[in-house]
């Protein structure tokens, strides 16, 4: 004899697949945006390895670029145009999370432009010096990341990370 489902078993599973979905789709949403952070991370690395070769091949001097442009036909003088040779292409300059600032501009990050034309060996920010290596020099345009913190850096030692953490020198 077949036996067909009834309403009632039938709106247990439907019931038991919205809790599942409840539950998952935080998950997932957690894990899709950690892996977003990790790869900007890795593209703000590269931007490090690409700006070490720029280093290399002018003197230790950081290149005298402004802090970003507005749009893609804006000025020639910004960190996609002048990194470019060194890195992998267009595409190594937009943080996977960024949906809008990449297609406007070119690029995902901004260039701390106080570090421009500055050799690397004495460069001085907010009452620190070359050997805190804290000093950030490219970031996310925006918050791509999430909260207040959601913003990835790419440090002086060409480490990568969010944690902006320095102390300043009130003296």
């Amino acid at each position: 004899m077949k036996r067909g489902f009834t309403i009632t078993e039938l709106l247990v599973v439907v019931a038991i697949v919205v809790a599942l979905t409840g539950i998952g789709f935080p998950i997932f949403k957690r894990v899709r945006d950690g892996a977003l952070q990790a790869s900007c991370v890795n593209q703000l690395r590269q931007l490090g390895v690409g700006m070490e070769g720029y280093l290399i091949d002018n003197g230790n001097f950081f290149p005298e670029i402004e802090m970003g442009r507005q749009s893609k036909t804006g000025g020639a003088n910004v960190l996609e145009e002048v990194l470019l040779p060194y890195v992998g292409g267009p595409e190594s300059f937009k943080c996977p999370a960024d949906h809008e600032d990449f297609e406007k501009s070119g690029c995902s990050y901004f260039w701390n432009h106080p570090a421009s034309g500055m050799r690397k060996s004495t460069i001085m920010m907010f009452g620190m010096d070359s050997s805190d290596t804290q000093i950030p020099l490219i970031h996310d345009k925006e918050a791509y990341h999430g909260d207040e913190n959601g913003t990835n850096f790419l440090f002086m030692d060409m480490s990568a990370g969010k944690d902006l953490n320095f102390d300043v020198d009130t003296e």
